[in-house]
C-alpha cells in the first residue's frame, strides 16, 4: 500500500511539473539571446556526422531578421573502399529570416567559400551513385544560395534543416587509381605545350551543402 501511495505521489508531482512548464514556455531564441548577450549558436551537422564527416557551424545574429554563419566541412577519410575521399571546405553565409522579429524559422541566404580536395568524384551509374575509379587533386571556389528552416525545440536548443546549391570553379589534376596522370589538359596543345602533369579546370552547378544540424545557444 505504501508503494502505491508513493507511486501516486510521484505521478502527481510529475504532472504538476509538466503543468508549470506548459504555463511558462521557454523564451524564443531572440529573447534568450538578449538575456545571454546575443551570443552565438554553435551547431554540428548530424547528417554528415553519420558518415564520418565533420561539419561544425557557428551562427551570429546580426539583426532580428538576419544572421551570419561560418562553417568548415572536413572529411578525414584518406580512402573509402580504395577510393580517395579527403577534402575540406570553408564557407561563410549570410541569412535572411522570413519570420518577423526573430532569428529562427524559414530563411534564405547566400554563401561563398573555398575548398581543397583529393577525392574520387561521385557519378550516376546504373540508377545509383557510385565513385569513379580515378581521383582528382586540386582546389576550388564556390558561390551559391541556401534555403532552410531553423526550429527552436528548447530554450537553448535549435534544429536547422537546409539545402544549398552553388556555382563551383575548380582547378585540379586527374589520376588513375595507381597514381598516373590520366587527364588531358583543357587547353589547345598548339598554343600551350603538353605537360607531364596537366592542370585542368571545370565550372558547374552542384549541391554544396545539405543536412540537419543541432545547435546550442551559448
Amino acid at each position: 500500500m505504501r508503494r502505491v501511495r508513493l507511486l501516486a505521489l510521484i505521478v502527481t508531482l510529475l504532472l504538476g511539473v509538466d503543468t508549470l512548464r506548459a504555463e511558462q514556455p521557454y523564451e524564443p531564441l531572440d529573447v534568450a539571446a538578449k538575456e545571454c548577450g546575443a551570443q552565438p549558436i554553435v551547431k554540428l551537422n548530424a547528417a554528415y556526422a553519420l558518415v564520418g564527416v565533420v561539419n561544425p557551424q557557428v551562427e551570429f545574429r546580426l539583426s532580428p531578421h538576419s544572421a551570419f554563419q561560418t562553417e568548415i566541412v572536413y572529411s578525414p577519410w584518406k580512402s573509402i573502399d580504395g577510393h580517395h575521399m579527403h577534402f575540406g571546405i570553408f564557407l561563410n553565409e549570410y541569412r535572411c529570416y522570413i519570420a518577423p522579429e526573430r532569428t529562427h524559422g524559414l530563411y534564405a541566404g547566400v554563401n561563398a567559400g573555398m575548398m581543397a580536395f583529393d577525392m574520387s568524384k561521385p557519378q550516376l551509374a546504373g540508377g545509383h551513385i557510385a565513385l569513379q575509379n580515378r581521383y582528382c587533386k586540386g582546389y576550388g571556389f564556390m558561390a551559391g544560395a541556401v534555403v532552410g528552416y531553423e526550429w527552436q525545440f528548447a530554450r537553448r536548443w535549435v534544429l536547422d534543416v537546409f539545402v544549398g546549391f552553388a556555382y563551383m570553379h575548380s582547378k585540379y589534376n586527374g589520376y588513375s587509381m595507381d597514381g598516373v596522370v590520366d587527364m588531358n589538359p583543357s587547353r589547345p596543345e598548339d598554343k600551350h605545350p603538353t605537360s607531364p602533369d596537366p592542370f585542368n579546370s571545370s565550372a558547374e552547378w552542384l549541391p554544396n551543402k545539405a543536412g540537419i544540424s543541432i545547435g546550442f545557444l551559448l
